[in-house]
Formats: C-alpha cells, structure tokens, sequence
C-alpha cells in the first residue's frame, strides 16, 4: 500500500523529546483474590485481561470463545436475570468450572467497584504485531484507534466499546505509561477487549511512522486543530485516529507525525471534551462516511 504524491514526510525526532520515566510499580494486574483497586497506568508490558468483571463483559468473554477462561465465580442469592443464565449456560457449554460463592467473597475479589456478582479468570490477552495491524481486514479499508497516553481505565474502556461499534479494525497502545486492560477497562469496554484487536507499541510517534510508510493517514484530534472533524475527507482510505493523553493532549511530536489535525466544532461555553467523548465522536463520523448512502426507494 503506497501512499499518494503530496503527503508530508514524518518529522524527524527532536533531540528535546521529554524522556519517559519508569512507570510505578504495582501489583499484577489480573490476579484474582486481592483487595487492591488502584487501577489505572499499567506498569506491565502485557495488556492483561486476566480477570474479567460485569455481566456483560464476562458474557462476552465466554460468547466469543477466543481464549482459555480458567474459572467462573458467581456470586449466590442474586435476583434472576436472563443476562445470568446465559453466562451459567454458556460457561457450562465450555466447560468451565463455575464456583458459587457469597456476595462477600465476590466482593473481596473484584477489583472494581461494580463487578454485578460475576468474575471470571481467564488467559492474558494477546497483542498483535502493528504490522498486522496496519494490513487489516481483506473486506475493508483499515481503521485504526491510536492513544498516546490514555491513563483512565474508564476512558480507555469506553473508548474500545465506541471504537468498536464504529467498525474499526484495531487499537495501538503504547507500552509505557498508559493503561492497559485492567479489570475497570475490561467492564467499561463491556466485551469490546474480545473483538478489537491491540497492539502494544514502544512509541506512537514510531508508530506513527510506520502507519506513514504502509499509507495509513494519521488524524490527529486536537481542540486547535485546523480544520474541522466533519470537513474531513480521508475517512474512506485507510486512517488511524490518534489521541493524546487526558489533559495534556497529544504530544508534540505525535501531532507533527499526524497527517491531518482535526478539532470538533463547539457551539458552548466549555472549549474541549473528555477524551472519550472526544473519540466517540471521531470515530462514528469516520464510520459516518464510510457508509454508502442507503438505496433511494423506487
């Protein structure tokens, strides 16, 4: 895949690029049994997944059967729910232990505040390379979720349930300082983890690069972007949109690396969105546009 004649070149790194300290240390994520919920930058290198909290994001695991869930613990004496049996029917069609236990028990297991009486143990989620990434699916244009940064396990959650809905093909996370798939993002994300491919990065601006080289437009997102989200005109070729870091935004260097700045228009008083918000947005106007128009009635 080649990108057209006129595309900027990458900018070249700066020798004032701000080095990255080491992350805190913290407990693993994923390990069932502990009261711990500080639960947001991941100082692990994997992307973990290994405990699953909710109903919904626990059905999802079991529904798409893409990787090896260890145990299931529901919690005992709970109000029937349609959404319950399922996960019971479906873990008993895969044979996965399914451990009844007091509300006490769930409770001193979770790892969220919610966990809805279910938490299941499963295997880590894989990341894929970015080159696999970048090939995409054979029946569509890639579409990619670049987040430079993201700290909140809840903004990156919704985020991949959004991303997801919107059609796109994969999420790029950098490796360090940022969060990766705790038990928070697993149940905001409600099952999204199990459909959108992730690929773990040294860098986004490296990635961004790379994207460059194999023609995905990079669309940056920024309130001081300069042109408008709903004037952009490359979401029909293959794009990954990047987002910076909570507050802080893009970095520098990412934003150079980015083909195109858009900002979305606000007609209020506040001048930026959560991030979340922000790349919802983004995301179903790209989906927006790669929507041929429905067939006129004869």
């Amino acid at each position: 895949m080649a990108r057209g004649r006129g595309v900027p070149a990458p900018a070249p790194r700066s020798s004032g690029e701000r080095a990255r300290g080491r992350p805190a240390p913290g407990r693993r994520p994923g390990a069932a049994g502990g009261t711990e919920r500080r639960d947001t930058v991941d100082s692990f290198r994997s992307l973990g997944g290994e405990q699953i909290e909710g109903r919904r994001a626990v059905r999802e695991l079991l529904a798409a059967n893409r990787r090896r869930v260890n145990a299931l613990w529901v919690g005992e004496d709970q109000d029937p729910s349609a959404l319950l049996a399922e996960i019971t029917d479906l873990a008993n069609a895969r044979r996965v232990p399914v451990r009844l236990v007091g509300r006490g028990r769930v409770a001193a297991m979770a790892r969220t505040d919610a966990p809805q009486g279910v938490i299941a143990e499963a295997e880590a989620l894989n990341d894929v390379p970015l080159d696999e990434l970048i090939q995409g699916p054979a029946d569509r244009a890639t579409f990619l979720l670049v987040l430079e940064g993201v700290t909140d396990p809840h903004n990156l959650g919704a985020l991949l349930r959004s991303g997801d809905g919107a059609g796109v093909t994969g999420a790029v996370l950098p490796r360090h300082r940022s969060v990766h798939i705790t038990p928070t993002v697993a149940k905001a994300a409600a099952g999204a983890i199990e459909h959108v491919p992730m690929a773990l990065v040294a860098g986004v601006p490296a990635a961004l690069a790379e994207l460059a080289k194999a023609g995905v437009w990079s669309v940056g997102l920024d309130e001081h972007g300069d042109q408008s989200l709903f004037d952009l005109t490359l979401a029909t070729e293959p794009v990954a949109l990047v987002l910076g870091a909570e507050g802080s935004g893009l970095s520098r260097l990412a934003r150079a690396r980015c083909d195109v700045v858009v900002r979305i228009p606000q007609a209020g008083a506040l001048t930026s969105l959560n991030v979340a918000v922000a790349g919802a947005l983004a995301c179903y106007e790209v989906a927006r546009r790669r929507t041929p128009p429905a067939t006129a009635a004869r």
